[in-house]
Order: structure tokens, then C-alpha cells, then sequence
């Protein structure tokens, strides 16, 4: 009787064990399934987010191409006028550009140019190619002066008379002054020209003043100086008196001056500075 008490309590504790046994791996997998659909469904709203925020990139993109198509046809209905001014100021730099390649200027000019500088051998030289005048700076300027030479203001007012020629009028004049490499050491030229770039500038703006005191207009020039960095050819002890120069460009002016009043001549010419003897290359 003892035994099957015995086996009627096991038995009894085993049925009670193994009826809380099964709802507990039935909550376990509803658990799991139920984590696995919320994981399913947080995975679906952001492919949903996704989605929304592509739609309203989207359509911002349509509107701004929208905004672009209404541009463009605004520019092409109602703007004609700039577009067709924009095209004519492009094929008119393209001409300028094709006439570049047989030298700047007008042929009248080359020749008039050219027939001066071999009138004066010793004093210019004319580059057509370039547009460009070249002053030996010996014959133009005493040495460590930027004062012009008896007689040069007389070459100059004949530059002048050329730019001032109906075919040299659109042109702009830039003067470059250049000098060797040979330093400034008299306390006398260093008081008003300290350097050599100094002395290249002044000289530049010497030119310059002649040709506008011979009836140039001031608004069509462009001055520079380079004092001894820009030589042509290599300095000696002495220098050289190639790079002792002030060079005259003509170059297209790209802006009509025409509404553009120009300065007041100056009202009287440059005064020259005496010759001197003093033949050491010291300045």
C-alpha cells in the first residue's frame, strides 16, 4: 500500500510537472513570434519613412526643374535682346582675336609706326607683331633722370599724332618703364628716384605726360614699371643698355571710352634735364 501511495504521488507530481511545462513553451514561442512581428513591423515604418522622404525629395525636385523650364523659357521668350547682344559681343572678340594673328593694329598704323622708328633708328624701334614701341633709355633719359633729352619731346609729339589717328583711336597705350641691374647709389638721384624700380616708373609716367600734353587722351593709359626684373638680355658689370628702355604697347581697348571724359592736359610740356658728361655707368 506504502509502494502505490508512493507511485500515485510521483505520478500525480509528474502530471502536475509536465502540465506547467506546456503553457510555458507555448507563451515562449507566442513571446518569439510576437518579437519577431514587432521587429518586422519597426523594419516596415522605416522602409516607410524611407520611402516618404525619397517622394518629397523628389517631388522638390520637380518643382525646382519646373522653376528651371519656366526660366528658361522666360530667357529665351523675353530676353531675346540680351541673348542676341551676348552672341554679338562673343563673335566680336572672336574677331578681334583672328585679327591678333597678323599684329594688333591696323595696317595704317604698322606702316606709320614703322616709317618713324626708321626716321629715328637710334632713339626707337617698333615691333609690329607685339604693337610695341621701344625707347632706348640713353637716348631718351640722362642717366639716373627721368627728365626727357633735349629734342625727344619732339619724337614723342609725333608718336602722338599717330595715336591720335582715327584708326589708333581704340587702342589702349600701356607704358613700361625697364632699367638695368645697376643700383642706385648717388644720394642726389636716390632723393627722388630711391630704387631702380622708382626710376622705371617715373620714366614710364614721363612718356606718358609728353604724349598727354601732345594731345593724347589721359584715360586711354596704362603705366607700369619694372625697374631691373624684367631685362631682355643678360646685365654685365656695367649692365646693359638693352634693358634701359621704355616700351609703348597698343593693345584693343575691350571698354569703348566714349562716355568717359578724359583728364586735363597738363599745361606745359616736361622740362628737359641739362646733358651730362659723366659717362660711368653710376646713377
Amino acid at each position: 500500500m506504502a509502494a502505490t501511495r508512493n507511485v500515485l504521488v510521483t505520478s500525480s507530481t509528474l502530471g502536475l510537472f509536465l502540465w506547467g511545462c506546456v503553457p510555458q513553451e507555448k507563451y515562449d514561442s507566442l513571446l518569439t513570434s510576437y518579437r519577431s512581428q514587432e521587429q518586422q513591423l519597426i523594419s516596415t515604418q522605416g522602409e516607410l519613412d524611407t520611402i516618404r522622404t525619397n517622394e518629397s525629395r523628389l517631388r522638390s525636385q520637380l518643382a525646382q526643374a519646373a522653376a528651371d523650364l519656366e526660366s528658361a523659357h522666360s530667357l529665351r521668350s523675353g530676353q531675346g535682346a540680351d541673348l542676341d547682344k551676348l552672341l554679338a559681343d562673343y563673335e566680336a572678340m572672336l574677331t578681334q582675336i583672328a585679327n591678333l594673328e597678323g599684329g594688333p593694329l591696323p595696317e595704317s598704323v604698322n606702316e606709320a609706326l614703322s616709317a618713324l622708328a626708321a626716321q629715328y633708328p637710334d632713339v626707337m624701334t617698333f615691333d609690329a607683331k607685339r604693337g610695341m614701341l621701344r625707347f632706348s633709355s640713353d637716348f631718351t633719359f640722362d642717366l639716373g633722370s627721368a627728365n626727357l633729352k633735349p629734342g625727344t619731346a619732339a619724337v614723342l609729339g609725333k608718336v602722338a599724332g599717330i595715336l591720335n589717328s582715327p584708326e589708333a583711336t581704340n587702342f589702349e597705350v600701356v607704358v613700361v618703364g625697364h632699367t638695368d641691374n645697376v643700383p642706385i647709389r648717388r644720394s642726389s638721384t636716390a632723393a627722388q628716384h630711391p630704387t631702380n624700380l622708382h626710376l622705371s616708373a617715373h620714366r614710364a609716367i614721363t612718356v606718358r605726360d609728353a604724349l598727354v600734353h601732345d594731345g593724347v587722351a589721359g584715360n586711354r593709359f596704362e603705366v607700369a614699371g619694372y625697374g631691373e626684373y624684367r631685362p631682355v638680355v643678360a646685365n654685365g658689370a656695367r649692365g646693359a643698355e638693352q634693358n634701359r628702355r621704355v616700351e609703348v604697347f597698343l593693345t584693343p581697348l575691350l571698354i569703348p571710352l566714349a562716355d568717359v571724359k578724359p583728364a586735363p592736359s597738363p599745361s606745359a610740356s616736361p622740362a628737359p634735364a641739362a646733358a651730362t658728361t659723366d659717362d660711368e655707368p653710376t646713377k
